[in-house]
């Protein structure tokens, strides 16, 4: 008999894992504790170096195809988001990423990052809370599997427990002079490539019931740790464990308190004064984040008075908490800010410690079309918006947009901003080559450091769905674009205004190109009358090139065909005095490839595959008038040419049909204005 369905009760306690429960809830002895780290020394690893290896767990790689005169930077895996399918994946950043990556490192080995903050710095919404974000999930995601285990410990005295307040690593219970022998012993199982050291004492709590108990037993030792219970804990920003959050407020309500901890008033009773720690509150921040993280959202609004205790607690890696000596934390502290504050930064020398004390890591805007279409994609392409689609090239043209905004102009007169982005994706421009791409970056040391962010043209695009267009497009998008533009409160004066409008007509113009280029295609997509003209092409350019005869299919021998070859290179450009240069360079590379075994492809060579199209297009152009679209009346001939082409836009463009139309009737009234320029499709 098959097995009667589950109720959900049992489905739910059925995907209950108990044995994991255990595994995070184990407690134990201080003894116990001990043979732990000498079977795997790696809990008694310091925030920095829990932090480094937590990253490296995820995995990296190097790109192998580097384009755009980028310098090869490591991807690290952990910010592609794989805790939440991408969601808040970071893209395009990878130099920087590195660049924080190898710092948190160099931290984990004692250089001297550890000692102090780490500051993204880059403009409104270029990721630096999601790196942080990223960051703290994965500490604590790390913190739930064996390789991140980590423990505390809480004392049981009187039929009282009390708990390590600032969940302290019970390795700070063992005495100074004991600690070089206990490092010894875990240096001879670690196998990474820092060292495990003891570092700290013991927050006030503990120093206190570890000193009476010393007391009553006449300092022995072994006798004070069997009130110790050592147990496992696991990080979480909203249980506050491990995990600090800080956002400063305005100047008359920052309570240094809310970093160091308070006095529990209630408890002062109890204990008979305000001194004693056990009625004290290590409760703020800086307590809370202790083996963790702690991060200072807008870091430089802070008052100067709490930036005393920021500078404390990086550079000695202690804290004072009122009425208390200077209590050791062990936590990586990461601050964000923008490019005004910073800027203040800059200019205040009552700020120059705290400047000292920084290790400042650009966060720019993306730089790269390719990589600005992926933050897009990832908040449009998989939702769902509603029925509606959006056409090919629509976040392309956007991105386009956004990075063009982004740019300094070219110092070189024969390049254009456009052109400049291409370059930057990876793109060709002739004249230009990878070399180029490093230079200009060299020159432009602040690109990235302003314009508009991803976030205004989300909020745009969003903006466009709303319409009752089933289908968006990139028209749709610019002009919601440039729209915006005439009361975005972050640009800074009319001349930046104009010159991104300026960028919106340069993208439209960018994708009326694109789309003329398709319709085009579509309009001359036959393969097999290209195959016929590329074989008949490269027949008259060999015989061209070794001076002999061109045989037709009926044998006859007649010269190369000039008018033939010229009217194909024409499509692309080649002038008279470079078509010589041209054929040869082609032949050349027809002979390679019959070298090493392999079938010429004109597909292959991109300048090529267009001068075929457009001389097929050409020849066919004749054949029915698209500017008949624009027209009222239109014969069945012609609808049903026009079918022919919509049904190929579709299929080989990956549009649908709304959206092949409107990509139809642009282009027809392109044609219809006279907008167009050289051979443009008209025909079918």
């Amino acid at each position: 008999m098959p097995d009667a369905p589950k109720s959900l009760f049992d489905t739910v306690r059925a995907r209950c894992d108990r044995a994991k429960y255990a595994a995070l809830h184990w407690e134990g002895s201080f003894a116990d504790y001990l043979a732990i780290l000498e079977r795997d020394p790696s809990p008694a690893r310091n925030a920095w170096q829990r932090l480094v290896d937590m990253i490296e767990s995820h995995g990296s790689e190097v790109p192998t195809n580097v384009r755009g005169g980028r310098e090869r930077a490591r991807r690290w895996k952990l910010f592609d988001d794989p805790f939440d399918a991408g969601r808040d994946a970071v893209y395009g950043l990878d130099q920087p990423l590195d660049e924080l990556v190898q710092t948190i490192r160099a931290g984990a080995r004692g250089f001297g990052p550890e000692r102090r903050v780490l500051l993204l710095h880059g403009p409104v919404g270029s990721s630096k809370s999601t790196i942080v974000r990223l960051l703290k999930r994965g500490l604590e995601r790390y913190s739930y599997d064996e390789q991140g285990a980590l423990y505390t410990f809480e004392w049981h005295v009187d039929g009282v427990v009390t708990r390590s307040p600032m969940n302290q690593d019970p390795l700070l219970l063992v005495p100074h002079e004991a600690r070089a022998s206990v490092e010894e012993k875990l240096e001879k199982h670690n196998r990474r490539e820092y060292k495990l050291t003891i570092q700290g004492e013991l927050d006030p709590v503990s120093r206190w019931y570890y000193q009476d108990l010393m007391a009553r037993y006449d300092g022995d030792w072994s006798k004070v740790v069997e009130h110790v219970r050592v147990r496992r804990f696991v990080l979480s920003e909203k249980d506050r464990v491990g995990i600090g959050t800080f956002q400063p407020k305005d100047e008359k309500n920052q309570d240094s308190t809310e970093l160091t901890g308070d006095i529990n008033y209630r408890r002062i009773a109890e204990f008979g004064s305000d001194s004693d720690p056990r009625a004290f509150n290590f409760d703020g921040e800086f307590n809370i984040a202790n083996r963790g993280l702690l991060e200072f959202i807008e870091v430089l609004k802070l008052d100067v008075a709490f930036l005393y205790d920021l500078l404390g607690a990086t550079q000695e890696h202690s804290i004072k908490p009122k009425k208390f000596a200077q209590t050791s934390i062990d936590e990586v502290i990461i601050g964000h800010t923008n490019e005004p504050e910073y800027k203040k930064l800059q200019s205040n020398e009552l700020m120059e410690a705290f400047r000292d004390r920084t290790i400042k890591i650009d966060i720019p805007y993306n730089l790269r079309v390719s990589d600005e279409v992926q933050i897009y994609a990832r908040q449009f392409a998989r939702r769902d918006i509603g029925g509606r689609s959006i056409a090919p090239h629509t976040l392309e043209i956007a991105a386009l947009w956004a990075v063009m905004t982004r740019l300094d102009d070219p110092t070189h007169p024969n390049l254009s901003v456009l052109q400049k982005a291409r370059l930057y994706d990876g793109g060709e421009v002739q004249g230009f080559g990878p070399e180029h791409v490093l230079e200009m970056k060299k020159l432009a040391q602040r690109e990235g450091l302003v314009g508009i962010s991803p976030r205004y043209v989300q909020d745009k695009i969003a903006a466009a769905l709303v319409s009752e267009k089933t289908s968006l497009g990139a028209f749709d998008v610019l002009e919601k674009l440039e729209a915006g533009l005439l009361h975005h409160s972050l640009i800074s004066n009319e001349d930046q205004r104009r010159r991104f409008i300026q960028f919106v007509a340069t993208a439209r113009e960018e994708y009326e190109e694109i789309i003329k280029h398709e319709v085009q295609v579509a309009i001359a997509s036959d393969r097999e009358a290209i195959d016929r003209l590329c074989s008949k092409y490269v027949d008259n350019v060999r015989a061209y090139t070794t001076r002999e005869k061109v045989i037709d299919p009926a044998g006859r021998a007649t010269d190369p065909d000039e008018r033939l070859m010229r009217s194909i290179e024409e499509k692309i450009e080649i002038a008279e005095s470079r078509k010589d240069d041209f054929r040869h360079e082609l032949m050349n590379y027809v002979a390679e490839c019959q070298r090493e075994g392999k079938i010429f492809d004109y597909r292959q060579n991109k300048r090529l595959s267009k001068a075929l199209e457009l001389k097929i297009f050409e020849d066919r152009r004749d054949s029915i008038q698209l500017t008949t679209l624009v027209s009222s009346v239109v014969d069945p001939d012609t609808q049903e040419k026009i079918a022919v082409i919509r049904d190929r836009l579709m299929r080989q463009f990956g549009y649908d049909e709304p959206s092949a139309d409107e990509v139809l009737q642009h282009v027809a009234g392109l044609f219809a204005r006279g907008d167009a320029k050289g051979p443009l499709p008209e025909a079918a």
